[in-house]
């Protein structure tokens, strides 16, 4: 009968020997399906089927030894066990690490969670932090796989399934709830109804704050490609971005916002230029996308009423349907000394607003 100690043995000695080439491998991989997103949707799907699978693998993981021990009459080694756990933590983190990187809004919420996962990415390739900090704590070590299953399905969902984000972070998040229940159970186990009921209202507030939280979470397939809060358009294309403006100017001429998304080839998605005047909200404009375009989408919004004094801070939130960030213009009105207009805050004209592929 084959002996699979020594192959076993070379395996691990080389993993042990070069640990970041896993996560060097799941970023290279995760790269190339970004830059070619709608020619890699394969890959995406190979590694979320791969993440579910190994989840039910670390639910039945005794089981499913004693079974495979009766029928091959070997064990597995446990090396072999915790390292290819480790290894799949790593592709899957690496892999979509480069879409949330991009996808994030740094000054906003976002930074917490996809820091959140670069932590955790971190952790999966230092073998002293996973091994002696993590997989001892089962709760802590079920906690980085769910997080990891929940990015890899709000990647994968839109590219495979052609999902909406908003329909692929209810189904990501839900899926999460479902499988945090067993998890939380295995690492406190059941004894009586008043544990039981801990647990539950545990999972329960889990998927709370995960959906009171999620603007924080990045849209993983959507991204600017261009942004502007321009003066005029010109044949589908803005002018020169601004930053500051006269409110003279705006109450006459108005200003349009204009943003480019790229989107996975198929997802038709509606998102909202959301108009903000001293963090308030003043206007709302939903936009139809479609995804497939190389350069993006283009879409803009053409705002002509304005408050009587329109001067300070404003911008325009680029919003899905559930309130996740694609990004943001900010942009401040200055006081020309003008006298003020006689123009109160409106909602767009029903011209507005405009897009074109």
């Amino acid at each position: 009968m084959l002996d699979w100690n020594l192959p076993v043995q070379r395996v691990l000695s080389l993993m042990k020997r070069y640990p970041g080439v896993i996560a060097a491998f799941g970023f290279c991989s995760g790269m190339g399906s970004f830059v070619l997103v709608n020619r890699q949707q394969g890959l995406a799907s190979w590694v979320a089927v791969l993440m579910l699978v190994t989840w039910l693998w670390l639910m039945l993981e005794n089981s499913l030894l004693q079974l495979f021990s009766r029928v091959f009459k070997r064990e597995i080694p446990q090396p072999l066990l915790r390292y290819a756990t480790q290894m799949v933590h790593q592709e899957t983190l690496f892999f979509v690490l480069p879409f949330f990187f991009v996808t994030t809004t740094w000054n906003s919420g976002q930074l917490v969670f996809t820091g959140l996962l670069a932590a955790a990415g971190l952790v999966s390739i230092t073998d002293p932090l996973y091994y002696h900090w993590v997989a001892p704590r089962r709760w802590l070590f079920m906690a980085l796989h769910t997080l990891t299953l929940f990015a890899a399905l709000l990647t994968a969902l839109p590219i495979i399934l052609h999902l909406t984000t908003s329909q692929s972070f209810e189904l990501a998040l839900g899926i999460a709830i479902v499988l945090s229940f067993p998890s939380l159970a295995i690492s406190f186990p059941l004894g009586g109804w008043r544990r039981t009921l801990g647990i539950l209202v545990a999972t329960l507030a889990i998927g709370v704050v995960g959906w009171v939280l999620r603007s924080w979470v990045p849209p993983a397939t959507l991204w600017l490609t261009e942004a502007a809060v321009s003066e005029q358009m010109n044949d589908r294309t803005p002018g020169e971005s601004l930053e500051e403006i006269t409110a003279s100017k705006v109450s006459k001429e108005g200003l349009y916002a204009y943003t480019s998304i790229n989107a996975p080839r198929g997802l038709d998605e509606r998102i909202y230029h959301v108009w903000q005047f001293e963090g308030k909200e003043v206007d709302r404009i939903a936009l139809d996308i479609h995804g497939g375009r190389k350069e993006g989408y283009r879409a803009w919004t053409h705002k002509q009423n304005f408050p009587a004094n329109p001067v300070g801070d404003w911008q325009v939130r680029i919003l899905t349907e559930d309130g996740q960030m694609i990004g943001a213009l900010r942009f401040k009105v200055t006081d020309d000394g003008a006298p003020p207009s006689d123009q109160n805050t409106a909602p767009l004209t029903p011209a507005e607003p405009a897009k074109a592929p």
